[in-house]
Protein backbone atom coordinates (compact mmCIF):
# COMPACT_ATOMS: atom_id res chain seq x y z
CA UNK A 1 0.00 0.00 0.00
CA UNK A 2 1.62 3.44 -1.20
CA UNK A 3 1.47 5.72 1.65
CA UNK A 4 1.24 9.58 1.09
CA UNK A 5 3.33 12.20 3.83
CA UNK A 6 0.91 14.02 4.54
CA UNK A 7 3.61 16.97 4.58
CA UNK A 8 4.91 16.61 0.72
CA UNK A 9 3.17 19.33 -0.92
CA UNK A 10 0.81 18.42 -3.63
CA UNK A 11 1.66 20.38 -7.22
CA UNK A 12 -1.96 19.83 -8.38
CA UNK A 13 -3.39 21.24 -5.48
CA UNK A 14 -3.74 25.17 -4.96
CA UNK A 15 -1.69 26.79 -2.04
CA UNK A 16 -3.75 27.93 0.24
CA UNK A 17 -2.84 31.94 1.97
CA UNK A 18 -3.65 33.67 4.66
CA UNK A 19 -5.86 36.35 3.10
CA UNK A 20 -9.23 36.24 3.16
CA UNK A 21 -12.20 37.41 1.16
CA UNK A 22 -15.73 38.04 1.94
CA UNK A 23 -18.22 39.81 -0.17
CA UNK A 24 -21.54 40.64 1.75
CA UNK A 25 -24.48 42.08 0.77
CA UNK A 26 -25.92 44.92 2.98
CA UNK A 27 -29.39 44.91 1.20
CA UNK A 28 -31.26 47.74 -0.48
CA UNK A 29 -31.97 49.35 3.30
CA UNK A 30 -28.29 48.78 4.79
CA UNK A 31 -28.83 48.27 8.79
CA UNK A 32 -32.43 47.20 8.87
CA UNK A 33 -31.82 44.55 5.68
CA UNK A 34 -28.24 43.59 6.02
CA UNK A 35 -27.71 40.25 8.11
CA UNK A 36 -25.86 39.61 11.53
CA UNK A 37 -23.54 37.42 9.63
CA UNK A 38 -22.04 39.73 7.49
CA UNK A 39 -22.85 42.66 9.68
CA UNK A 40 -20.31 41.02 11.95
CA UNK A 41 -17.26 40.23 9.30
CA UNK A 42 -17.68 44.06 8.54
CA UNK A 43 -16.98 44.61 12.64
CA UNK A 44 -13.70 41.96 12.21
CA UNK A 45 -12.45 42.97 8.90
CA UNK A 46 -9.12 43.84 8.45
CA UNK A 47 -10.09 46.25 5.60
CA UNK A 48 -13.60 47.14 4.26
CA UNK A 49 -14.29 47.99 0.84
CA UNK A 50 -17.47 49.31 0.23
CA UNK A 51 -19.74 50.40 -2.84
CA UNK A 52 -22.59 51.69 -1.02
CA UNK A 53 -25.35 54.16 -3.03
CA UNK A 54 -25.62 56.71 -0.24
CA UNK A 55 -23.47 58.88 2.34
CA UNK A 56 -25.86 57.56 5.39
CA UNK A 57 -24.88 53.85 4.22
CA UNK A 58 -21.22 55.09 3.95
CA UNK A 59 -21.37 56.27 7.24
CA UNK A 60 -22.91 53.49 8.87
CA UNK A 61 -19.72 51.06 7.24
CA UNK A 62 -17.67 53.58 9.01
CA UNK A 63 -19.13 53.16 12.38
CA UNK A 64 -18.36 49.67 12.61
CA UNK A 65 -14.94 49.61 11.28
CA UNK A 66 -12.15 51.86 11.56
CA UNK A 67 -10.81 50.51 8.21
CA UNK A 68 -13.51 51.20 5.62
CA UNK A 69 -12.30 52.39 1.94
CA UNK A 70 -15.13 53.19 -0.46
CA UNK A 71 -14.77 52.14 -4.18
CA UNK A 72 -16.48 55.20 -5.23
CA UNK A 73 -13.80 56.83 -6.14
CA UNK A 74 -12.78 54.50 -8.90
CA UNK A 75 -15.26 56.00 -11.27
CA UNK A 76 -14.90 59.09 -13.48
CA UNK A 77 -15.02 62.02 -12.61
CA UNK A 78 -18.44 64.05 -13.87
CA UNK A 79 -17.66 63.94 -17.82
CA UNK A 80 -15.33 62.02 -18.15
CA UNK A 81 -15.58 58.76 -20.37
CA UNK A 82 -14.26 55.96 -18.55
CA UNK A 83 -14.94 52.20 -19.64
CA UNK A 84 -16.38 50.65 -16.61
CA UNK A 85 -14.44 47.63 -17.65
CA UNK A 86 -11.49 49.42 -16.99
CA UNK A 87 -13.04 51.03 -13.33
CA UNK A 88 -14.05 47.35 -12.42
CA UNK A 89 -10.87 45.98 -12.82
CA UNK A 90 -9.02 48.62 -10.76
CA UNK A 91 -11.44 47.75 -8.09
CA UNK A 92 -10.86 43.96 -8.23
CA UNK A 93 -6.93 45.30 -8.27
CA UNK A 94 -7.56 47.19 -4.94
CA UNK A 95 -9.00 44.50 -3.85
CA UNK A 96 -6.73 41.75 -4.11
CA UNK A 97 -3.81 43.90 -3.33
CA UNK A 98 -5.44 43.77 0.59
CA UNK A 99 -5.79 40.02 -0.17
CA UNK A 100 -2.30 39.28 -0.86
CA UNK A 101 -1.03 40.98 2.04
CA UNK A 102 -2.67 38.21 4.47
CA UNK A 103 -5.53 40.90 5.23
CA UNK A 104 -9.35 39.62 6.13
CA UNK A 105 -11.16 42.01 3.86
CA UNK A 106 -14.39 42.49 3.51
CA UNK A 107 -16.62 43.91 0.53
CA UNK A 108 -19.82 45.41 1.20
CA UNK A 109 -21.74 45.73 -1.39
CA UNK A 110 -25.37 47.75 -1.56
CA UNK A 111 -28.45 44.79 -2.29
CA UNK A 112 -26.78 41.44 -3.09
CA UNK A 113 -23.31 41.26 -3.70
CA UNK A 114 -23.57 38.75 -6.64
CA UNK A 115 -26.69 40.73 -8.50
CA UNK A 116 -25.53 43.31 -10.86
CA UNK A 117 -22.34 43.39 -8.89
CA UNK A 118 -19.82 41.82 -11.75
CA UNK A 119 -16.86 42.86 -9.32
CA UNK A 120 -17.41 40.57 -6.21
CA UNK A 121 -17.64 37.89 -8.44
CA UNK A 122 -14.26 38.53 -10.73
CA UNK A 123 -12.94 39.34 -6.95
CA UNK A 124 -13.73 35.93 -5.52
CA UNK A 125 -12.93 34.05 -8.97
CA UNK A 126 -8.93 36.05 -8.46
CA UNK A 127 -8.63 35.32 -4.84
CA UNK A 128 -9.74 31.62 -5.34
CA UNK A 129 -7.35 30.93 -8.44
CA UNK A 130 -4.41 32.35 -6.22
CA UNK A 131 -5.09 29.83 -3.30
CA UNK A 132 -7.21 32.38 -1.23
CA UNK A 133 -10.54 31.47 0.34
CA UNK A 134 -12.82 33.42 -0.84
CA UNK A 135 -16.67 33.61 -0.50
CA UNK A 136 -20.19 35.47 -0.63
CA UNK A 137 -22.72 36.13 1.84
CA UNK A 138 -26.25 37.15 0.03
CA UNK A 139 -27.91 40.40 0.67
CA UNK A 140 -31.64 41.12 0.12
CA UNK A 141 -31.61 42.54 -3.57
CA UNK A 142 -33.71 44.83 -5.80
CA UNK A 143 -35.57 42.08 -6.67
CA UNK A 144 -36.75 40.53 -3.63
CA UNK A 145 -38.00 44.56 -2.21
CA UNK A 146 -39.86 44.47 -5.96
CA UNK A 147 -41.82 41.42 -5.41
CA UNK A 148 -42.80 42.87 -1.48
CA UNK A 149 -43.79 45.92 -2.38
CA UNK A 150 -45.95 45.12 -5.14
CA UNK A 151 -47.59 42.26 -3.86
CA UNK A 152 -46.77 39.68 -6.34
CA UNK A 153 -46.11 36.40 -5.55
CA UNK A 154 -43.67 35.05 -8.66
CA UNK A 155 -44.16 31.64 -8.40
CA UNK A 156 -47.80 32.06 -9.26
CA UNK A 157 -47.33 32.60 -12.87
CA UNK A 158 -43.67 32.64 -13.09
CA UNK A 159 -41.40 35.32 -14.40
CA UNK A 160 -38.61 36.60 -16.52
CA UNK A 161 -35.28 38.52 -15.65
CA UNK A 162 -33.03 40.09 -18.29
CA UNK A 163 -30.64 42.81 -18.45
CA UNK A 164 -32.38 45.78 -20.75
CA UNK A 165 -29.59 46.36 -22.86
CA UNK A 166 -29.19 42.15 -22.90
CA UNK A 167 -32.63 41.99 -23.94
CA UNK A 168 -31.84 44.04 -26.65
CA UNK A 169 -29.04 42.86 -28.09
CA UNK A 170 -29.52 39.13 -28.12
CA UNK A 171 -32.84 36.88 -29.61
CA UNK A 172 -34.44 36.93 -26.05
CA UNK A 173 -38.20 35.63 -26.59
CA UNK A 174 -40.40 36.39 -23.26
CA UNK A 175 -43.13 34.19 -22.26
CA UNK A 176 -46.15 36.61 -22.33
CA UNK A 177 -47.86 34.75 -19.44
CA UNK A 178 -45.49 35.66 -16.68
CA UNK A 179 -43.76 38.87 -15.38
CA UNK A 180 -41.25 40.16 -17.07
CA UNK A 181 -38.30 42.17 -15.52
CA UNK A 182 -36.04 44.37 -17.16
CA UNK A 183 -32.82 45.38 -15.02
CA UNK A 184 -31.10 48.70 -15.90
CA UNK A 185 -33.65 50.12 -17.87
CA UNK A 186 -32.02 53.61 -17.68
CA UNK A 187 -29.09 52.10 -19.57
CA UNK A 188 -31.09 50.03 -22.10
CA UNK A 189 -29.66 50.47 -25.11
CA UNK A 190 -25.42 51.21 -23.95
CA UNK A 191 -23.27 49.30 -24.27
CA UNK A 192 -20.30 50.81 -24.58
CA UNK A 193 -19.81 51.27 -20.83
CA UNK A 194 -18.96 54.94 -20.91
CA UNK A 195 -22.41 56.29 -20.42
CA UNK A 196 -24.63 56.52 -17.62
CA UNK A 197 -28.04 57.29 -19.31
CA UNK A 198 -29.64 56.03 -22.26
CA UNK A 199 -31.81 58.45 -24.70
CA UNK A 200 -35.29 58.52 -26.14
CA UNK A 201 -34.47 56.79 -29.85
CA UNK A 202 -32.92 53.86 -27.43
CA UNK A 203 -36.12 53.77 -25.57
CA UNK A 204 -38.26 53.98 -28.15
CA UNK A 205 -36.47 51.09 -30.03
CA UNK A 206 -36.60 49.35 -26.71
CA UNK A 207 -40.24 50.34 -27.05
CA UNK A 208 -40.98 49.23 -30.31
CA UNK A 209 -39.04 45.94 -29.60
CA UNK A 210 -41.32 44.98 -27.27
CA UNK A 211 -44.25 45.78 -29.52
CA UNK A 212 -43.98 42.51 -31.09
CA UNK A 213 -45.46 40.50 -27.62
CA UNK A 214 -47.53 43.30 -25.99
CA UNK A 215 -49.73 46.08 -27.29
CA UNK A 216 -48.45 49.35 -26.58
CA UNK A 217 -51.68 50.28 -24.25
CA UNK A 218 -50.25 47.67 -22.08
CA UNK A 219 -49.65 48.82 -18.72
CA UNK A 220 -46.56 48.78 -16.85
CA UNK A 221 -44.41 50.00 -13.99
CA UNK A 222 -41.47 51.50 -13.45
CA UNK A 223 -40.47 50.40 -10.00
CA UNK A 224 -37.44 51.40 -7.35
CA UNK A 225 -36.55 49.93 -4.45
CA UNK A 226 -36.59 52.44 -1.39
CA UNK A 227 -32.70 52.85 0.12
CA UNK A 228 -33.40 54.76 3.13
CA UNK A 229 -35.98 53.92 5.91
CA UNK A 230 -38.22 57.10 5.63
CA UNK A 231 -38.36 56.74 1.63
CA UNK A 232 -41.62 55.22 0.18
CA UNK A 233 -40.53 52.95 -3.02
CA UNK A 234 -41.32 54.36 -6.63
CA UNK A 235 -44.10 52.56 -8.18
CA UNK A 236 -45.26 54.27 -11.20
CA UNK A 237 -47.64 52.89 -13.54
CA UNK A 238 -47.68 53.67 -16.96
CA UNK A 239 -48.02 52.07 -20.62
CA UNK A 240 -45.46 50.76 -22.55
CA UNK A 241 -45.42 53.54 -24.64
CA UNK A 242 -44.97 56.39 -22.36
CA UNK A 243 -41.94 54.46 -21.53
CA UNK A 244 -39.30 56.59 -23.26
CA UNK A 245 -40.64 60.02 -21.71
CA UNK A 246 -40.84 59.00 -18.48
CA UNK A 247 -37.79 59.77 -16.33
CA UNK A 248 -35.41 57.09 -15.32
CA UNK A 249 -32.33 56.80 -13.07
CA UNK A 250 -30.05 54.28 -12.51
CA UNK A 251 -32.51 52.14 -9.84
CA UNK A 252 -35.03 52.06 -12.05
CA UNK A 253 -36.22 48.77 -13.02
CA UNK A 254 -39.54 47.91 -15.90
CA UNK A 255 -41.68 45.26 -14.35
CA UNK A 256 -44.12 43.95 -17.18
CA UNK A 257 -47.08 42.17 -15.81
CA UNK A 258 -48.58 39.17 -18.23
CA UNK A 259 -49.91 40.11 -21.00
CA UNK A 260 -52.26 36.69 -21.18
CA UNK A 261 -52.93 33.90 -18.84
CA UNK A 262 -51.65 30.38 -18.28
CA UNK A 263 -52.56 27.68 -20.65
CA UNK A 264 -52.99 23.89 -19.67
CA UNK A 265 -50.79 21.80 -21.59
CA UNK A 266 -53.48 18.75 -22.09
CA UNK A 267 -51.05 16.40 -23.81
CA UNK A 268 -49.12 16.62 -20.38
CA UNK A 269 -51.96 16.67 -18.34
CA UNK A 270 -53.18 12.77 -20.04
CA UNK A 271 -49.91 11.74 -19.55
CA UNK A 272 -50.17 12.20 -16.01
CA UNK A 273 -53.48 10.98 -15.61
CA UNK A 274 -54.89 14.72 -14.74
CA UNK A 275 -58.10 16.81 -15.53
CA UNK A 276 -58.14 20.06 -16.12
CA UNK A 277 -60.78 20.33 -13.15
CA UNK A 278 -58.31 19.42 -11.10
CA UNK A 279 -55.80 22.36 -11.44
CA UNK A 280 -55.99 24.92 -8.59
Amino acid sequence: MNETNPFEHDDNKPVKHEGRLICVGTGMQLSGQISLLSKSYIEIADVVFSLVTDGFSQRWLDSLNDNVQSLQSFYANEGEFKNRRETYAQMVDEILAQVRLGKLVVCAFYGHPGVFACVAHRAIALARGEGFEASMLPGISAEACLWADLGIDPGNVGHQSFEATQFLLYNHIPNTCTHLLLWQIALAGEHTLTQFSTTVDKLNILVAHLNQWYPLTHPVIIYEAATLPFQQPRIESITLAQLPYIKLNAMSTLMIPPAKALSLNHQVLQQLGITAANIG
